[in-house]
C-alpha cells in the first residue's frame, strides 16, 4: 500500500529571515497556518529550499520544533535531513524523529559524488539509525549525483525507506524509476512544472516550491492527478505555469523569496551565497504576479 503520509502535495518550506539575518519565527508560524489552512497535504522544513545548508544545527531543530507545534498532528511533517556526512545526517535524522517528525527527507551528498554503492550504504546507515520513513530526494543537477533506478529498487527493500523525491527532470528516468520500484513506493514530483506527467507515469505526489505561493491550487492539481482527472490539472497547470517557471528564473529560493515578499508574506531575506535577485529578475517576478493578481495591496514588505 502506498504511504497515505506523503502523498498528494507538500510543501518545500521557505526559511523567514529577519533583516538582521536572524530567524523569522513570527513569521514562520504565519506561514505554516497559511499552508495548514489552505489544505496542504504535508510540509517539508529545512530541506534545501528552506536554505537549510544555511541553518546551524539549533536553528534546524527550531524551525522543526515550530512547524510541528503548528501542524499539532494534522499535517504530517517530512523534516529534512541530508548532507555530505553520512554520521552526522543519521544523527540529525535521529533528534529530528525524537521530536516527533513524521518522516524524513533526505537528499543524496553532494560534491564528494558517491558511487552508487556509496549511496545505498549511505541511506542505509541513516534508515538503522530511525524507525520512522523516509523519503530520499535525488537532483543531479544540485547536488552532481543521481539515484540511479536500480539503486532505488535496492534502497526499496529497506522497509522504512517509504519513496523518492525524483527530481531529475529526466522523464525516462521517472519512467523507469516507476517501473523499477514496488507498487508502493512513494515517487514524489521534485519539479513543479512536471508534476502532471510524472504522475500521469504513477507518482503520487509533488514537493513543490510553488505551493509556498499558491498553497491550495497545487494541493488542488496533486489531487486532482490522483483522482485521474488529468483535464483539471492541465487547467491549474496552464494557469500557473508562468509562476513555477519564474521561481527558477534565478537559484532556487531567491525568486520565490523575493515573490513571498511581494506578496507581502515575509522579509526579502537571505543567507549568503543566496542574495537578492538582479532587477531584471524581480521585474519578471513582479509581472508575473500581477498577471495573476497575486501582488499585495498593501504590503508591509518590499522586495529589494
Amino acid at each position: 500500500m502506498v504511504n497515505p503520509l506523503f502523498t498528494g502535495c507538500g510543501t518545500a518550506l521557505v526559511t523567514p529571515f529577519k533583516k538582521d539575518q536572524s530567524l523569522d519565527e513570527r513569521t514562520l508560524r504565519e506561514l505554516v497556518r497559511r499552508q495548514i489552512e489552505a489544505g496542504i497535504d504535508f510540509l517539508v522544513p529545512c530541506g534545501t529550499t528552506g536554505e537549510s545548508p544555511t541553518l546551524d544545527h539549533a536553528e534546524h531543530l527550531r524551525i522543526v520544533e515550530i512547524v510541528l507545534e503548528e501542524a499539532k498532528g494534522v499535517v504530517p511533517v517530512l523534516a529534512g535531513a541530508g548532507g555530505y556526512d553520512t554520521r552526522k545526517t543519521a544523527s540529525l535524522a535521529g533528534e529530528l524523529e525524537t521530536m516527533g517528525a513524521d518522516g524524513i527527507l533526505s537528499v543524496t551528498p553532494y560534491y564528494n559524488k558517491p558511487t552508487q554503492e556509496g549511496l545505498y550504504q549511505h541511506y542505509r546507515t541513516i534508515a538503522s539509525a530511525v524507525s520512522c520513513p523516509i523519503i530520499l530526494y535525488s537532483v543531479q543537477g544540485r547536488t552532481g549525483v543521481n539515484i540511479e533506478p536500480a539503486t532505488l529498487r535496492r534502497l526499496s527493500e529497506i522497509p522504512n525507506i517509504v519513496g523518492v523525491k525524483e527530481a531529475s527532470g529526466n522523464i525516462s528516468q521517472q519512467a523507469r524509476v516507476i517501473h523499477e520500484v514496488p507498487a508502493g513506493f512513494t515517487v514524489l514530483s521534485g519539479d513543479d512544472s512536471i508534476t502532471i506527467p510524472l504522475m500521469a507515469l504513477g507518482g503520487r505526489g509533488v514537493i513543490s516550491v510553488v505551493s509556498n505561493q499558491i498553497p491550495a491550487e497545487m494541493t488542488k492539481l496533486a489531487k486532482l492527478c490522483n483522482e485521474g482527472n488529468f483535464a483539471g490539472a492541465r487547467e491549474l497547470q496552464r494557469k500557473y505555469l508562468a509562476l513555477m517557471e519564474v521561481n527558477f528564473v534565478e537559484s532556487n529560493p531567491v525568486p520565490v523569496k523575493a515573490s513571498m515578499a511581494l506578496m507581502g508574506l515575509l522579509e526579502p531575506v537571505w543567507r549568503l551565497p543566496m542574495c537578492p535577485p538582479s532587477s531584471s529578475s524581480l521585474s519578471k517576478i513582479e509581472k508575473v504576479l500581477d498577471d495573476l493578481k497575486l501582488l499585495a495591496s498593501r504590503s508591509v514588505h518590499a522586495a529589494s
